[in-house]
């Protein structure tokens, strides 16, 4: 968040609590929630999901070993009524640090192109969906991650309007 909105990275550290911005982008209004991802704050993320259009999901690509704990959190977390028919965005960000897996190796790890049902049902089969490197350092990747996310929520609010 701090890389989009034009604040400076040099000392970036995970998020404790919550951060909101808003930020006008194309036209519209975002408001963004950074919401920590430590275990001890999970609990209160439902807290956010009220009126949420998009999610944005952000994978440390570096950490192999936490992925399948991550695939299991975002699984959990789409099981909100609240988040039915929210846009998905996911960023395979630190695509800047040597061994970083790519957003195709994120996307089989996190079972987006699964066809056979988990324990739970699939739930990105459903759901408009993308996944798209970046870096939240260069900030590479990260205009075009939020470009389609607002055209993606635009097309589903104008359909409905």
């Amino acid at each position: 968040m701090k890389k989009f909105c034009g604040q400076p990275v040099d000392a970036i550290e995970p998020t404790t609590g919550f951060n909101i911005q808003t930020l006008e982008l194309a036209g519209y209004n975002l408001n963004l929630w950074d919401v920590g991802g430590q275990k001890s704050i999970r609990a209160y993320w439902r807290n956010y999901f009220e009126q949420t259009d998009g999610v944005l999901w952000v994978v440390d690509s570096t950490d192999v070993r936490r992925l399948e704990q991550c695939r299991a959190e975002l699984e959990q977390l789409l099981q909100s009524e609240r988040l039915a028919g929210a846009s998905l965005l996911i960023l395979a960000n630190k695509q800047d640090v040597a061994g970083a897996l790519t957003a195709q190796e994120i996307a089989s790890q996190l079972g987006l192109h699964d066809d056979h049902i988990h324990e739970t049902k699939n739930h990105y089969k459903n759901r408009h969906w993308s996944i798209h490197s970046c870096s939240a350092v260069t900030g590479e990747g990260l205009k075009d991650g939020v470009d389609w996310i607002v055209k993606d929520i635009a097309s589903r609010i104008f359909m409905l309007s």
